[in-house]
């Protein structure tokens, strides 16, 4: 069983945008994948950077895109999951 992260992925990949970390983000979100039981080479991982809702206490929030490459529709249960709010 996968370990409890009390932070969501977006929260996280959002982290690592702001820390200058961005390199290691697809990795981040590749093993988030696997933990679903997802092939991550199935997948194009794209990032769009955005401004955060009112009321946050971010500037900026990350957005996570999944697209299949296969062309099949994305499950949007998981799309939903990658981009989970707090």
């Amino acid at each position: 069983m996968g370990r409890i992260n009390p932070y969501t992925l977006q929260m996280q990949i959002t982290r690592m945008f702001q820390q200058g970390q961005s390199l290691f983000a697809i990795t981040k979100v590749q093993d988030w994948l696997k933990e679903r039981q997802h092939n991550p080479a199935d997948y194009d991982i794209i990032f769009h950077q955005k401004p955060a809702p009112p009321g946050s206490q971010e500037v900026m929030v990350v957005e996570i895109e999944l697209k299949r490459k296969d062309g099949q529709p994305v499950d949007p249960w998981l799309q939903e999951q990658a981009n989970l709010h707090a």
